[in-house]
């Protein structure tokens, strides 16, 4: 059962990249993401009204709770500024493959920060992992994404190696929290801090708070696919005898859906040469799966 729900997770993740493409395509960056934060909320309006009614005004309903809370939220949210402006910017399926790699850099971090002991078969997957986001940018350059020249290719990076810290972040707060308490609070949070973000763009006359603003039905969609994403995600590793090495490998899937949209969709460009990378990808994944 926890891997059906893993596969649920993977599909609404896929699909959830594909509506912040058309979301973003010619469209204002802040205000996508505000209204993303916004809807997300609303989304998880029924935990956080349950919290309240409680008497609990944040997860555990103390200061220092609401403290790590608001910086998982921090975290999360200067992790979708760089990847909202990535995606908006880069092929899906150039895009698609980085985030992908999070596995790899969250192992990384394991090794970093919490000073886990890796086997031959881990090292193996960090480093055709690695291999392969070199790759990536190899066949970006021929498209105009060099790490030399492209902003967005490193946004992307930096989306992604963000996200790997919140991963690590989480094993840390799901020791002392609900999961749905933290979706929902952090998604409070994450609404309030970018409703104090939008005004200071729009002040400073970036480029970004200039262009105009198209409103999407895709936009609720993203709100809609990561909820219940995130939803399928913790119930998965709920249910005894899950394994987070395969639910986090089953999730990285999601790259599938948003790959071929590209390519069926977008028409994007030099596929094969993606596509062996993509392979390469799944590879290091796997190994990482088989070395847990």
């Amino acid at each position: 059962m926890w891997i059906i729900f893993a596969i649920i997770s993977a599909v609404g993740l896929g699909f959830y990249d594909v509506m912040k493409k058309i979301s973003l395509k010619d469209n204002n960056v802040p205000l996508v993401l505000l209204l993303n934060t916004l809807f997300g909320t609303i989304l998880m309006s029924p935990v956080l009204i349950e919290s309240v009614m409680g008497g609990h005004y944040g997860p555990g309903g103390g200061f220092q709770g609401n403290l790590l809370i608001l910086l998982k939220s921090v975290i999360v949210l200067s992790s979708w500024i760089l990847g909202y402006f990535a995606i908006k910017h880069l092929p899906l399926t150039i895009q698609g493959p980085i985030n992908a790699s999070r596995p790899v850099m969250v192992l990384v971090g394991a090794l970093l920060i919490f000073g886990e002991k890796l086997n031959l078969l881990q090292w193996a997957g960090i480093l055709i992992g690695f291999a392969s986001l070199f790759l990536i940018s190899r066949v970006g350059a021929k498209e105009g994404f060099s790490f030399k020249h492209s902003k967005w290719l490193w946004m992307s990076i930096g989306a992604t190696m963000l996200g790997a810290v919140s991963a690590l972040y989480d094993k840390f707060l799901l020791q002392r929290f609900e999961p749905l308490q933290v979706q929902s609070w952090y998604s409070l949070y994450q609404f309030i801090l970018m409703s104090m973000i939008v005004p200071i763009l729009r002040k400073t006359h970036t480029h970004a708070a200039e262009t105009p603003f198209k409103w999407k039905w895709a936009i609720v969609g993203i709100s809609v696919f990561l909820t219940g994403a995130d939803i399928a995600y913790f119930y998965s590793l709920s249910v005894p005898g899950s394994m987070i090495s395969i639910v986090s490998m089953i999730r990285r899937g999601s790259v599938l859906i948003s790959f071929f949209y590209g390519v069926l969709v977008f028409h994007e460009k030099n596929i094969r040469a993606k596509l062996i990378d993509l392979c390469l990808l799944f590879v290091s994944l796997g190994l990482l799966v088989l070395g847990s």
